[in-house]
């Protein structure tokens, strides 16, 4: 995600320029075929790039509003799972209660692990998410539990259901009754929803049409341009038309890089720094010695 408001003219560039050039060649050669060919022949009627330039900018809008509605709704989805994990932390550090058969070092162990083991739900989710093969939840979890979900595809869903094992265990003890029982299982309910709506913004594929078409039209809207405005300009037909060209194609790219916001880019959703802020948050609860530092910014412009 990117953080800083000054976005360097170096990275602006790195990332323009190819298509800057092709939009360049595009209209040099469309105002060279007008000059040798077209223009003994027929004049491109002005109405058709105007028509065209405001159909784009309609279409272009529309599916950057789209891709925004993806990105923005999955940045809400990570904000309740910071949040519900904090709340999942502290009633299981302060609902279950000492009794006869667990008290002590013994109880004080079960909620450290109850916190721990959130946090590879969250590692396990963010690996699906990106697609990844870091493991890294498996740091927080025991051998047992490793074993128990070994064979499955979906290793935060299982990670869930694990934790609803603990907290039936937990009432048939007594360490919790019913209505905390409600309240913590409440909460695992919020994980798995959350964790669904991540999953459909996910496996739900932003129709390949859209990206197609509207490359196309530009393009289109490019050669019709400069074929437009050559007669009247002359050669400078090209550096109108590209500078145009590049404006149509800068918009489009842009909405278009926030398509998939749970991919390991610039403008992508901050997996890695909200995970490890809500690592961070829910060791320091349990008192943990070890706690990892926050992600750091790449060149102060973004986070991963």
């Amino acid at each position: 995600m990117i953080i800083t408001h000054d976005i360097r003219l170096s990275r602006i560039v790195s990332g323009t320029w190819k298509n800057t050039l092709l939009v360049a060649f595009t209209c040099s050669m469309s105002y060279f075929v007008y000059w040798y060919f077209i223009q003994y022949h027929f004049e491109m009627p002005s109405i058709i790039p105007t028509i065209l330039g405001t159909a784009l900018a309609f279409f272009i809008g529309f599916n950057n509003n789209q891709a925004y509605d993806r990105w923005w709704e999955a940045r809400k989805i990570w904000g309740v799972l910071v949040n519900s994990s904090r709340t999942w932390a502290r009633n299981v550090i302060h609902l279950p209660s000492a009794t006869d058969k667990i008290s002590g070092s013994n109880l004080e162990l079960m909620k450290e692990y109850a916190v721990k083991r959130h946090i590879a739900f969250l590692y396990a989710l963010k690996e699906n998410l990106r697609g990844t093969k870091d493991e890294e939840y498996k740091k927080y979890l025991i051998q047992s539990d490793l074993d128990i979900i070994k064979n499955e595809s979906n290793k935060h869903n299982a990670i869930l259901s694990l934790q609803t094992t603990e907290l039936k265990s937990w009432k048939r003890d007594g360490l919790i009754d019913g209505f905390e029982f409600l309240e913590l299982n409440g909460e695992i309910t919020r994980f798995c929803d959350e964790m669904g709506k991540s999953e459909r913004i996910k496996n739900t594929v932003f129709p390949t049409t859209y990206n197609y078409y509207t490359k196309g039209f530009i393009w289109l809207f490019n050669i019709a341009f400069t074929l437009a405005v050559a007669p009247n300009v002359g050669w400078r037909a090209i550096i109108f038309a590209t500078v145009i060209g590049y404006v149509f194609h800068t918009i489009h790219f842009i909405g278009h890089s926030i398509v998939d916001p749970f991919e390991p880019i610039p403008t992508g959703i901050p997996l890695d720094q909200i995970t490890r802020t809500i690592e961070i948050n829910l060791l320091e609860m349990i008192r943990e010695e070890h706690i990892p530092a926050p992600v750091s910014p790449v060149n102060d412009e973004y986070v991963m």
